[in-house]
């Protein structure tokens, strides 16, 4: 049998390759804009036409390239970035691949005009489609400047599907604000069809978000900052005021290079928990200095997904600095700012060996000793039954040792006067001896001595003291009213309830207890409800499965990103089991480690979708089981998405109505 398998030509493996470095308009801006930088260029200018399939130009003023080096440039793992695997984990630049302009090359009509400090004349290199064309000396300023036509031309497949014009423009603006917000330095200059669009000189970090976002950010920035020994934070966020429905304003950046993560995203989310709206987000901008070997970048050939070693320890730095840059506008409450003197606490890790110090006990103490009774401490059998000057007992004086008979007053002179008998009840450092017909009567006849104490007989019973506790309010007398309110009375006062937000802390409660014992009851659809997922979503639902069974889910994984739902929680409207899934998902990114964070936000998102379902007029009888259940909660005040769930109705609104 002929042999089958066979090499692919150099060029079809890069277009091939370039599917993945360079997808869109936009792919190649980044790339070429990152080369620029890692150059040491001081100033980057980008001009691109028809959205970028015409034309991209790339003009800088870095390093320069020798012509042998601006041939080398357009092979497939050329680099001058790296020389060993090692250098992977100890990446100070944003290239290292290889793989950009041979991919831009491949695909393109590329223009390379290039010439290095000290040399006398450039060169000018032309590669189309991946073929090598000619390379001539050329008359240039130093750095580099690359002309990318036609993109797409050898591959129309590829160009057929390209986003329109407009969102190309939209997509590669985007990507000129990340790399400019991460390198304030450098001056940036960005023109669509010879328009210009962004002239950025170089600023400060604030002065750079400022410049890109526009003026509006600038009064509602936060500055943020922590540094540890696993990762230094700095940066800015927004007001909880300033929070948006749809923003796009969220920037995460590592070691100078923009990033995307739900995860880290769901750390700002949790600091800004019942500060914002639940359907809005705030902006930030926040920039991660972390070692190099603690983090890997070599994920995906866009680089815009990084792993880190120490992921739930940075999840936790940056949810704390947040909550305190919140915390200092008086946002949320925090005790103390004051960093002077403070310790720095390692995170816990795997692997490492912790010695807990030695317990330690004194064997031989014993509080009765002599040493241990300070002797300029009053008497304590002297002086707290007395007066000042050592009379106990309403003038007795007291000699240390067994009181007589005689030191006693008489009836009259200050109190009774015991009688004398040998039947003994035990009197005072064991020595008169009451009779006990006297001692009755000395305890109950008569008002209380002048000494100031009371004698009481050891035969009485004990009485438990117990504080007097009010009784929870209950609601009383309910009326329920249109637009989905409850009137009623509580603990003696009018107060109206939001029904939607009373069942959202019902449910929230119910689903508290469901997570610890997976009690939930599925109900099956009658046709199965189909959802395609990311490859990061199917994964996580996967792993997560035996708990989407608690809450009462049946889900059937198909394969390739796709799922069928055939049963969800009985509570849960049909309607709304797509966006109930993405919602849990999203509460599933927060690690285990934090059990009791995770169990409220599933929780939250559950009570929210299944009390989002639209409920009729109740009655009477409905609406007092419900504020009944809302009382058994004990909390009437608020839902669990910070909510207010009961308002009080006072006498001064109503006769401000009335006039």
């Amino acid at each position: 049998m002929a042999d089958r398998i066979r090499l692919l030509p150099e060029v079809v493996a890069n277009q091939i390759a370039a599917g993945e470095v360079v997808n869109r308009p936009a792919s190649v801006v980044k790339e070429m804009m990152e080369n620029a930088i890692d150059a040491g260029a001081g100033r980057v200018q980008v001009n691109f036409r028809d959205g970028g399939k015409d034309l991209i130009q790339i003009v800088d003023d870095g390093c320069g390239m020798s012509p042998i080096d601006a041939r080398m440039a357009f092979d497939r793992h050329a680099t001058s970035k790296i020389s060993a695997v090692d250098d992977i984990y100890a990446l100070s630049t944003f290239g290292f691949r290889g793989e950009a302009l041979a991919s831009i090359a491949a695909v393109a009509q590329v223009e390379l005009r290039t010439r290095q400090q000290g040399d006398e004349v450039g060169t000018c290199t032309e590669i189309n489609g991946g073929q090598f064309v000619a390379q001539k000396p050329v008359m240039c300023p130093v750095g580099a400047q690359f002309f990318v036509r036609n993109l797409f031309y050898n591959v129309p497949a590829r160009r057929r599907f390209l986003d329109k014009s407009t969102a190309s423009a939209s997509q590669i603006r985007t990507e000129f604000q990340r790399v400019a917000l991460c390198n304030p330095q450098i001056a940036f200059e960005l023109y669509a069809d010879d328009a210009p669009v962004y002239t950025l000189a170089a600023t400060s970090l604030a002065g750079r978000i400022v410049d890109v976002v526009g003026r509006h950010v600038k009064q509602n920035l936060l500055e943020v900052g922590a540094d540890t020994s696993i990762a230094r934070i700095e940066g800015f966020i927004g007001r909880p005021a300033a929070a948006k429905r749809r923003n796009s304003e969220q920037f995460f950046f590592v070691n100078g290079r923009y990033f995307k993560s739900q995860y880290l995203a769901g750390a700002i989310l949790k600091a800004y928990e019942k500060l914002i709206p639940e359907n809005c987000a705030p902006s930030y901008f926040l920039y991660l200095s972390i070692d190099p070997s603690r983090i890997d970048v070599n994920v995906h050939p866009q680089k815009t997904e990084v792993k880190f070693a120490d992921e739930e320890a940075v999840w936790q730095i940056m949810n704390a600095a947040v909550r305190e840059t919140l915390a200092k506008t008086g946002a949320v409450p925090l005790m103390d700012f004051d960093r002077e003197g403070g310790v720095d606490i390692p995170v816990l890790q795997q692997g490492a060996v912790y010695c807990e110090p030695r317990a330690m006990s004194d064997e031989g103490y014993n509080p009765f000793r002599d040493e241990y009774i300070d002797p300029s401490a009053p008497d304590p059998d002297g002086d707290a039954l007395g007066d000042p000057d050592g009379d106990a007992l309403g003038g007795v004086p007291w000699h240390g040792g067994a009181a007589t008979l005689s030191d006693v007053p008489a009836a009259g002179a200050g109190g009774r006067r015991p009688l004398s008998g040998s039947a003994g009840t035990a009197g005072f450092s064991g020595g008169a001896a009451w009779g006990g017909e006297e001692f009755e009567e000395f305890v109950s006849g008569g008002a209380p001595s002048e000494s100031g104490f009371d004698f009481i007989p050891s035969e009485a019973d004990a009485t438990q003291q117990a504080l007097p506790i009010e009784p929870r309010p209950e609601f009383a007398d309910p009326m329920p009213l249109a637009g989905g309110y409850v009137a009623a009375t509580w603990g003696g006062r009018l107060v109206v309830v939001d029904v939607r937000r009373a069942r959202e802390r019902i449910f929230y409660e119910d689903y508290l207890r469901m997570l610890s014992n997976g009690s939930a009851v599925c109900q099956q659809l009658l046709f199965p409800e189909r959802l395609v997922l990311s490859g990061e979503e199917y994964a996580l639902l996967e792993e997560n499965a035996v708990e989407f069974a608690a809450l009462g889910f049946d889900i059937d994984f198909v394969g390739e990103g796709a799922v069928d739902v055939k049963g969800a929680p009985a509570d849960l409207p049909a309607e709304g089991i797509d966006s109930m899934i993405y919602d849990l998902l999203q509460a599933f990114t927060i690690p285990v480690s934090l059990g009791d964070v995770r169990r409220e936000r599933i929780a939250i998102a559950m009570a929210r979708g299944v009390a989002r379902r639209s409920v009729p007029m109740l009655t009477r009888e409905e609406a007092a089981a419900l504020l009944a259940q809302l009382a058994e909660t004990g909390n009437v005040s608020f839902s669990p998405s910070g909510k207010t769930v009961l308002a009080e109705i006072l006498p001064e609104d109503i006769r401000a109505k009335l006039g």
